[in-house]
């Protein structure tokens, strides 16, 4: 009997330990089921001067990759990187013996045309001299020369355009510079082998920036374009003068969207005749966003990022609605929202997805 009894009140106790250890297990999923917080606040349109942080890069308002356009070989060069030129400054000469020889053989056929004409026009002259005294000179003879004349003449003047077209080929030779500029790269030496990009040359001979002006290139994500116009200011710094804020106008937009950033380019011009700014150094700039008609702010959390929606919750009639939106600005903790809103409405400032619509909002005592 004894051993019945003690038996039974051992099961009994590993009963309670078992319930016990339930409970504990399921107390901190009670604890997660916090209640919704239903503080509302009230909606009201404003206008305020919010900014936008975006990282650029500085390019020079004009450069240029220079390649030969005939193969030749570099026969002097007068540049080197740093090297401050000026328009139409000669930087290097190439050197083609085949381009040479086809110049003095084109100038020696055209003047040996040019006799040849010269020759038939003396007669030509000569006989219509002579035609004057009438019968003197056989009508043949007057339309066999004029056709000879003709002749001769149009030969020459395709003789000539065949040299000058070799001409052209060899003032190629001579590179010039197209502006005024500082020489950024040089990538040839005394008798390299050069010649049109892929034949001969991967690389330019020589690439010329013109960087008295600069132009700060930036992307503007799609939400934030439509506030920047031409004109506009925008502040910027580089990590090489940190101490040093710099200012440039929005000169160019590109008017549309990078099909893959959803961005648009825009550019803004700066005088550098400090020469303190240099190409391809990254700005991080700061562009103030100015709307011509006033919004809604509200803050960040009181916007939900569905799945399916982005949307606020609305308090109507004392129960929740949402209300799809879409984002603008950001400013501090707010966010610039657009969507079926209007003054004085009431929304949730901390919404969340667990927020059915049509739940009953209670009553603020």
């Amino acid at each position: 009997m004894k051993i019945i009894y003690y038996t039974f009140l051992g099961m009994s106790l590993f009963a309670i330990s078992c319930n016990s250890e339930k409970k504990e297990v399921e107390t901190p999923k009670m604890e997660m089921g916090m209640k919704p917080n239903f503080e509302t606040i009230i909606l009201e349109k404003t206008n305020p001067l919010t900014f936008l942080q975006l990282t650029g890069e500085l390019i020079p308002d004009k450069q240029t990759a220079i390649y030969a356009k005939v193969n030749s070989f570099v026969k002097t060069l007068s540049v080197d990187i740093g090297s401050k030129v000026t328009k139409g400054q000669v930087l290097m000469t190439l050197e083609a013996p085949e381009i040479q020889a086809q110049l003095a053989a084109a100038l020696s056929r055209w003047k040996a045309q040019e006799a040849i004409y010269i020759a038939t026009k003396a007669n030509y002259d000569r006989l219509f001299r002579a035609n004057e005294t009438e019968g003197a000179v056989a009508k043949d003879a007057i339309d066999q020369i004029i056709a000879k004349k003709a002749a001769d003449q149009a030969q020459l003047v395709a003789l000539k355009s065949a040299y000058n077209e070799v001409q052209v080929m060899a003032d190629y030779l001579i590179i010039r510079a197209p502006f005024n500029g500082v020489i950024a790269q040089r990538n040839v030496e005394l008798g390299s082998y050069v010649g049109p990009s892929g034949k001969g040359s991967d690389l330019p001979l020589l690439v010329l920036q013109d960087n008295k002006k600069m132009r700060l290139s930036l992307s503007v994500p799609e939400a934030q374009a439509s506030y920047l116009n031409l004109g506009d200011s925008i502040k910027f710094q580089v990590k090489a003068v940190p101490q040093m804020q710099f200012v440039a106008k929005i000169s160019r937009k590109s008017g549309s969207l990078d099909s893959k950033l959803r961005s648009e380019k825009l550019e803004a011009d700066i005088e550098n005749g400090s020469g303190l700014l240099k190409a391809m150094m990254v700005a991080e700039a700061k562009i103030p966003l100015k709307a011509l008609q006033p919004s809604f702010f509200v803050p960040k959390m009181a916007v939900v990022d569905g799945g399916v929606a982005r949307y606020v919750i609305q308090v109507k009639d004392g129960k929740t609605k949402h209300q799809v939106v879409s984002k603008g600005r950001m400013m501090g903790d707010m966010v610039e929202v657009f969507g079926d809103l209007s003054n004085g409405d009431a929304i949730l400032k901390m919404a969340t997805e667990e927020i059915e619509e049509g739940m009953v909002v209670p009553a603020v005592k």
